[in-house]
C-alpha cells in the first residue's frame, strides 16, 4: 500500500484550507491546526517548508499568517508532496541512475517505473482548487481521509 506521509498530508490539508478561505488575506498556523486537529508545531514546520519552496507566502505581524503564493488552480498535489517529501518514487530502484545488483535479471523495474509515472501524473492533475471543491461525505466531517491510498 502506498500512503502519503503525515507531513505531506498536513501540507495538502493546509493549502486546501487556505484555498477555502480566499477572503482572508492570511491565516495563522494555529487557525489551520485548530480546523483539522493537527499538532501546531508540526504544521508550523510544514508551512515554513512550503513557504521556503514558494508555494506559500508568509506575512509577519499582528494580522500575519500564510496565504497561497499562486492561484489554487495552479498548485498541484504533486508540487506540495514534492516540496515536503522530495522526489516521488514507489521503489528505491527507480531513484536516479544508480543501478542495483539485480538489474540484469530484474523484470519489474520498468513496469514499476511506469506505475510511478502514472501516480505522479495523477497527482500533477489534482489541483488544490480541486481538493477545496470536494465536499466531505455526511458523518465524516471530523474524520480525515487521505488524498491517495493505492493498493498494488
Amino acid at each position: 500500500m502506498l500512503k502519503l506521509t503525515k507531513k505531506a498530508d498536513y501540507g495538502l490539508m493546509a493549502l486546501k484550507y487556505l484555498a477555502e478561505h480566499p477572503e482572508t488575506p492570511a491565516l495563522s498556523a494555529k487557525d489551520v491546526a485548530d480546523a483539522y486537529g493537527i499538532p501546531p508545531q508540526l504544521l508550523a514546520k510544514v508551512l515554513q517548508r512550503l513557504t521556503k519552496t514558494g508555494l506559500l507566502r508568509s506575512h509577519a505581524g499582528m494580522n500575519g499568517g500564510y496565504a497561497l503564493a499562486r492561484d489554487a488552480r495552479e498548485i498541484s498535489a504533486f508540487e506540495v508532496i514534492h516540496a515536503i517529501d522530495g522526489p516521488f518514487f514507489i521503489t528505491s530502484c527507480t531513484k536516479g541512475t544508480k543501478s542495483c545488483e539485480l538489474t540484469p535479471s530484474c523484470t519489474i523495474k520498468e513496469p514499476l517505473a511506469r506505475v510511478n509515472e502514472t501516480i505522479a501524473g495523477v497527482l500533477k492533475s489534482i489541483s488544490i482548487h480541486d481538493l477545496a471543491e470536494r465536499e466531505h461525505p455526511a458523518g465524516k466531517s471530523g474524520e480525515h481521509q487521505g488524498l491517495v491510498e493505492l493498493t498494488l
